[in-house]
């Protein structure tokens, strides 16, 4: 035969309930810490990748470019 234990139960549910409120907690400190790095970082003026990678790539066809007209110029130079 078994028999139910009121305090246990009680407990059970303190414990279920403390867990949940524990994640809750845990949840919204993720989020406060995230929302104050994301401000952080933009009042810093950090760039994202992707505008870095996009600067990156019109620094390089610059020089691409400018090396073109060196060229053309050497050339007519030479004439």
């Amino acid at each position: 035969m078994q028999t139910r234990n009121k305090f246990l139960d009680d407990m059970s549910k303190l414990m279920t309930n403390a867990m949940g409120v524990a994640q809750g907690a845990k949840d919204e400190a993720e989020t406060a810490m995230k929302s104050m790095l994301d401000r952080w970082l933009a009042d810093r003026n950090f760039v994202t990748r992707e505008e870095f990678d996009a600067v990156r790539a019109m620094a390089q066809k610059a020089r691409e470019e400018n090396e073109a007209l060196k060229a053309q110029i050497a050339a007519l130079e030479a004439k």
